[in-house]
């Protein structure tokens, strides 16, 4: 369906500016949000929703609504459900995912019966909103393996009111879905290596698993989505650097590959010399970033370097002159707004994150005693105005960390 006046070519061109600025984004998580939301722009779609396959499961994963999320279409609690489905014919997604074939639904309270599929109207009930006409898409690479479906929920007309989608609007969408599967690619591709070098620490340091980056990284992009919005920052930029910072958030701690796993693995407090040693993996992570060819390089490195400093100066590593002089020593902290605003946002994430779950040498803390401690720690160990942010939606950091706790052994010690 055209707007008055648009012509074929004209689409084309608003396709390929939009594929343009997908190619840009390097962050998976990012990429399938902002896909979503272009999706939605091309066929007027006032919500939308993608499932991704994991482990031959469908998992909701991402969640927009005009009408229900007017602030940010791109920001709300409700994408770090844990809700799966079975990739078989039975529901719409699975339908679409196992079938490899778009949909069209004119309305889902009035599906065919001979269909193999229903609509699971959970979601309506929860939030009160109705769905009415859908649109579902697979999403697949160039190799065509299926890695989930996007689906398009009520075309609106310019009064506002629910339309089917038009036969014109599923071939946009599908044209859109499959190109921008490039940019997919290539973002899985760094999403890999993200995680081989995450792997890598892991095998050094039992901390550093894949959920505990998942969350803190997630943590905190969400931390800095509330303190954009509360500075009036432009929409494009909160959207690029939520985009690196989540990247970058997840190398925090890759400096750690350069200490002697008879600190790393240890089960009891580390004594002051241990201390001493291992505050050096903030210089070294910073090593390995120093010569920087993207912007989610330079932001790992200033993370990687600054998220042990705290607001009140008592932090680490400091004011490092040369990070590769022969005899480096741990200067005085950094203090305030020295520190970078990736930094601050991660030290209070990660922390957080440290005190709730379980690791080798402790048993997770209660959670009123974690918000205790982050509240005592406004203005001395975090930035307050951070704090402030981190209480107003911590419902949303609550489903993020339920979304990846992955339970692991007690403790030989408390």
């Amino acid at each position: 369906m055209k707007a008055k006046g648009e012509k074929v070519s004209d689409k084309s061109k608003i396709i390929l500016e939009k594929l343009a600025r997908l190619h840009q984004i390097k962050d998976l998580h990012s990429l399938l949000d902002n896909i979503l939301y272009e999706s939605r722009v091309l066929t007027n779609a006032d919500a939308g929703s993608i499932f991704l396959v994991e482990n031959n499961r469908l998992k909701f994963s991402y969640i927009q609504n005009d009408t229900i999320f007017k602030n940010d279409i791109l920001c709300n609690k409700y994408i770090y459900a844990n809700h799966e489905i079975e990739v078989d014919e039975k529901s719409i997604a699975g339908y679409v995912a196992k079938t490899g074939e778009p949909l069209i639904i004119d309305d889902v309270y009035h599906i065919d019966k001979r269909a193999p599929y229903s609509f699971n109207a959970y979601f309506d009930e929860i939030s009160t909103y109705r769905t009415k006409s859908m649109l579902v898409v697979p999403l697949k690479t160039m190799k065509g393996e299926v890695l989930g479906a996007m689906e398009l929920i009520n075309s609106l007309n310019k009064a506002g009111k629910p339309i089917p989608f038009s036969l014109d609007y599923q071939l946009v969408v599908v044209q859109f879905a499959n190109y921008a599967t490039l940019a997919i690619e290539r973002a899985f591709i760094l999403r890999d290596m993200v995680f081989k070098m995450i792997k890598l620490s892991e095998m050094r340091d039992p901390e550093e698993t894949q959920e505990h980056v998942e969350r803190v990284s997630t943590y905190a992009i969400e931390i800095y989505q509330k303190w954009a919005e509360m500075h009036n920052v432009d929409k494009a930029e909160v959207a690029y650097y939520k985009d690196i910072l989540r990247i970058a958030t997840m190398l925090h701690d890759i400096g750690k590959i350069g200490i002697p796993d008879t600190i790393l693995k240890k089960k009891a407090g580390l004594n002051e010399r241990e201390y001493e040693t291992i505050k050096f993996h903030t210089i070294y992570g910073a090593q390995l970033f120093q010569n920087a060819k993207s912007d989610w390089e330079s932001m790992a490195s200033e993370i990687v370097m600054n998220h042990h400093e705290k607001w009140d100066g008592t932090g680490y590593p400091g004011k490092i002159p040369d990070i590769n002089a022969e005899d480096i020593s741990i200067e005085e902290g950094k203090k305030g707004a020295e520190i970078p605003l990736s930094a601050r946002i991660v030290a209070l994430a990660d922390v957080y994150d440290a005190l709730i779950n379980q690791r080798v040498y402790k048993s997770p803390w209660e959670e009123d005693k974690v918000l205790y401690f982050m509240k005592e720690q406004s203005g001395k160990h975090f930035d307050p105005e951070l704090v402030a942010v981190f209480f107003e939606i911590y419902g949303t950091i609550n489903a993020i960390r339920n979304r990846w706790h992955k339970p692991v052994p007690n403790p030989d010690r408390e």
